[in-house]
């Protein structure tokens, strides 16, 4: 729930940076489970029609796509990837495959790693090492 919480509050229309594997997922999941509950609040309260569901895919949308763009920072790819949806099946299977991919090692184009923060210092010590 934390990572919910820090994709809605903290980096709600943030498409720049990283996002680790675990806060993409922790948030669809917790996206999917609200979806779940409001689609039986909708059918006992507005049978056959999706009022409230819509409303709450309308209101996450922003930072769904926010989050997703991040993970794909996070693997190494460009957000433009997420282009891939439209491609019905033949798409999303290399885009679920991104979005699974580990975090890759060090800093990369879009910004320093969370979960290999000390990647590069090690090459620069290495570095270093041969100067001397």
């Amino acid at each position: 729930m934390d990572m919910f919480i820090k994709v809605i509050r903290d980096n709600y229309a943030n498409f720049e940076g990283r996002a680790r594997r675990n806060e993409y997922w922790m948030f669809v999941l917790i996206v999917n489970v609200i979806c779940l509950g409001t689609f039986v609040v909708d059918g006992l309260l507005f049978p056959g029609k999706l009022l409230i569901t819509n409303l709450f895919s309308l209101a996450i949308l922003v930072p769904n796509v926010a989050v997703s763009i991040r993970r794909l920072h996070d693997t190494g790819k460009s957000g433009w990837w997420l282009l891939l949806y439209i491609l019905v099946i033949i798409g999303w299977i290399p885009l679920i495959i991104f979005l699974a991919k580990d975090s890759d090692i060090g800093d990369n184009d879009y910004g320093p790693s969370e979960k290999y923060p000390h990647a590069n210092d090690s090459e620069d010590d290495f570095m270093l090492g041969e100067e001397e």
